[in-house]
Parts: structure tokens; C-alpha cells; sequence
């Protein structure tokens, strides 16, 4: 039975006649959901079954989700609901996202947690900030904003509360064995320190146009004057950076073949090889963010104008792509991804496998997210060589590497 609130959430009486794929879906959700800080518990409904949706439909569209949403009202009253709710400022993205994802983390073991951050302009309006976790080729979202910027680059000030709330969601996890991954857009003296302070280390793409000093402050070139011949890399360690003389950091340059751009990096690590492949890793961000877009859930196709609106939508997405990524792993680890995934060695992502396999199981009459977590260490199953978008970075450069510990000459 179902009765509809004052407010406009759906309140289902019981759950013993739910049926069908989509409330079947919605009740996993929802228990997975419900020990949030929500305002209201119909709240908390309303956006189990926005989730459940969401992965059935593979659509960030309102309209997309009428069919999968409880029947007996008008189409146009369903949507008007979700709309209200995801304008209801009452819903602060934060304090629904965290404890669901600091829930799977405390999966994660003694390994190092790999972030990432960067941004991605929403109907070049709208500036969406994220810190997301890399987790097996993919990037699952820990903190995302959306602010109204016209711009990709934002200040170190505009980041400090998002990396604050990163930082909070992770000690909660028991998780400080952090390395942090970042774009050269992202270069600023400021965030390597607020950085620091969290205990972080970082790896962190730098401009060729940043000055580069010594150990005592000696002034010696910019960083893209450093010679660098093809397939050669250079490390040096305990260096200083612009005229701040902000240090001692740890420098990796390289010069991949076929004219690719020099690879320049600045770590609070001492640099080698390992440092750039590291590195590598942080392009799993950009995979989520085409996930997103276009991908997979077509963010854009919401066409709300509104900040507020976006990052309450964007909170089902991170839920969505949570469960969908942490039941692809538990279907690989259970030894079952040849059941959705064709390929002899995987072909798909982890979050393809987890959506073939929810499909799958409500099909089949099974039990789905039985456990939400992330668990650290190697890939289980690595993609397959034919299927890797962003190959290994040192297959961008020759066989031969010179290595120099000592500052440019």
C-alpha cells in the first residue's frame, strides 16, 4: 500500500508487495541510505527510488525516470516532486554522501587511498569541483561541489572546504595513508601546503613556466628550460619552487616520444620512475567525468540552471556510481564478471560490471548490494591490454631512462 505525505514524498506503509525490479532495487537502496543525516525520512525514500532509477535508466532526466517510479499519479506530479526535492536546501549533499561512502571505506585496508581532483564545466555555467577515489581504473567520488563559475580554474581558497570535507570523511574511515593526484591547473604553492598539513603526500603536474630553485634558494632556471632529450627523464630531489622559494619538493621531468607534451611533476615524495606512473593514474578522474556527461548517465541532459539543484543531483549520481562500482568489484571477487562481461580478460570498467550484474541479479530474482564497500590492494582483474584508453605511461617513451638525483646544471 501507498499513501503520498503532505510534502509530496513517496511513504509506502510496507514493503512485503514490493515487486518488480525497480522497487526491489529502491529497497536495497534504501537501506543502504537511511542512516544518513536526513531532515525527514521521506526524504531518504524519495531518493532510493531517485537512485534506483538512475541505474535502471541510465538517464540524469527527471522525465527518464517516470517508469520506474511508483504508479497511480500523474507523470507531471512525479516530476514536479523530484524537482522540489532536489531544490529542497534542507538536503545538503555532504551529510547524505559521507556516511555512505565513509561506510565502504572502512573496507579498505592498509593501502595507499589515491585521490583525485579536478573540474568540469556544466552548460559553461556551472563549475563542478571534485575529489574523487581511484579505485581500480575508475574514479568514485568522495566530495563533489558545484558552484556558479565561469570558468575551469579555481582558487586554493574555493578548494580548502571541499579538501577539508575529504580529509574529515577519510579520518572518520580510519584512512590517513593519502596520496594526492593533480593537474597542472591546480599548481599553486598554497594547496602543496594545505596539502601537507592534512599529512597528505602529492603528486602534482606543474606549468613549464614556474621558476626553479635550489636547495639554498639559489635561483637556477624555469622548469621547462631544463634539456631534456627524448625518452630521457630527470628527478631532482629537495628543490625549491617559484619566488616564494616554497620547499624543499622533488621534482619528475620527461620527454616522451612522438612530440607528446614533457611530463612535469612536483611531489613531496622524493621522485623516480614510479613517481610518473602514479601519476598516470589520475586520468581514471576524467573517465568519471565522461561517465557523467555522456558516457553513461547524461548529466546535461537535466538542463537545470541552478547550482544548488546540480549538486543535489550529482548526489545521486555518487550514490549510483558507489554501489555500481562496489557491486563490480564483489562480482569480480566472487568470481562471476565472465557471467556479464564478454571479454576473456575485462573489457568493461568495474561500474559496467556492477550495472550488467544488478540487472542481471533483478532479473534472475537475486539479492543485489548486499555490502557497499571498497576494498584496497591490487586489481583483481586488470583491463585488458586492447581495452586500456590511457596506457601505461612509460610505454610514451623509449627504452632508455637517464636518471639525475642532482639539481640542473
Amino acid at each position: 500500500m501507498r499513501k503520498r505525505s503532505r510534502c509530496g514524498c513517496f511513504l509506502f506503509v510496507t514493503t512485503e508487495t514490493l515487486l518488480g525490479d525497480a522497487p526491489r532495487l529502491y529497497q536495497s537502496v534504501f537501506d543502504h541510505v537511511k542512516n544518513a543525516f536526513w531532515n525527514d525520512i521521506r526524504n531518504a525514500k524519495t531518493c532510493a527510488w531517485m537512485v534506483a532509477a538512475l541505474i535502471l535508466s541510465r538517464r540524469a532526466t527527471p522525465s527518464a525516470w517516470l517508469p520506474y517510479l511508483p504508479a497511480g499519479r500523474y507523470a507531471q506530479s512525479i516530476e514536479r516532486q523530484i524537482v522540489r526535492w532536489l531544490d529542497n536546501k534542507h538536503i545538503n549533499a555532504t551529510d547524505i554522501y559521507g556516511p555512505a561512502v565513509m561506510k565502504a571505506l572502512r573496507h579498505w585496508g592498509p593501502h595507499v587511498l589515491k585521490l583525485a581532483l579536478d573540474t568540469s564545466m556544466l552548460f559553461n555555467t556551472y563549475c563542478m569541483i571534485r575529489i574523487s577515489i581511484l579505485f581500480r581504473g575508475r574514479a568514485v567520488p568522495l566530495v563533489t561541489r558545484v558552484i556558479k563559475h565561469a570558468s575551469a580554474q579555481v582558487s586554493t581558497e574555493q578548494l580548502t572546504p571541499i579538501i577539508a570535507q575529504a580529509r574529515g570523511i577519510l579520518a572518520a574511515a580510519g584512512i590517513d595513508n593519502v596520496r594526492f593526484l593533480a593537474d597542472r591547473g591546480f599548481c599553486d604553492v598554497e594547496l602543496m601546503d594545505l596539502l601537507s598539513q592534512c599529512g597528505w603526500n602529492y603528486i602534482i603536474r606543474i606549468k613549464s613556466s614556474l621558476l626553479l630553485c635550489a636547495a639554498n634558494g639559489q635561483r637556477l632556471c624555469k622548469v621547462g628550460e631544463v634539456a631534456l632529450q627524448v625518452g630521457e627523464a630527470k628527478c631532482f630531489h629537495n628543490m625549491r619552487l617559484t619566488g616564494q622559494k616554497y620547499g624543499p619538493v622533488h621534482l619528475a621531468l620527461a620527454r616522451p616520444a612522438h612530440g607528446q607534451d614533457t611530463w612535469q611533476v612536483v611531489s613531496n615524495e622524493p621522485t623516480s620512475l614510479e613517481t610518473l606512473e602514479v601519476y598516470g593514474e589520475r586520468f581514471g578522474i576524467e573517465e568519471g567525468f565522461l561517465d557523467d556527461k555522456s558516457g553513461l548517465f547524461q548529466l546535461e541532459e537535466s538542463m537545470l540552471r541552478d547550482e544548488g539543484k546540480l549538486e543535489r543531483l550529482c548526489l545521486i549520481l555518487s550514490l549510483a556510481t558507489l554501489f555500481l562500482v562496489s557491486e563490480g568489484d564483489a562480482c569480480v571477487a566472487q568470481g562471476h564478471r565472465r557471467l556479464v562481461d564478454p571479454h576473456w580478460e575485462r573489457g568493461i570498467s568495474f561500474l559496467k560490471i556492477g550495472m550488467n550484474r544488478i540487472k542481471q541479479a533483478l532479473s534472475w530474482g537475486e539479492q543485489v548490494l548486499k555490502q557497499v564497500a571498497l576494498i584496497g590492494g591490487p586489481d583483481p582483474a586488470p583491463l585488458g591490454h586492447r581495452k586500456q584508453k590511457n596506457p601505461d605511461p612509460f610505454d610514451c617513451f623509449n627504452c632508455v631512462w637517464v636518471l639525475i638525483s642532482a639539481p640542473p646544471s
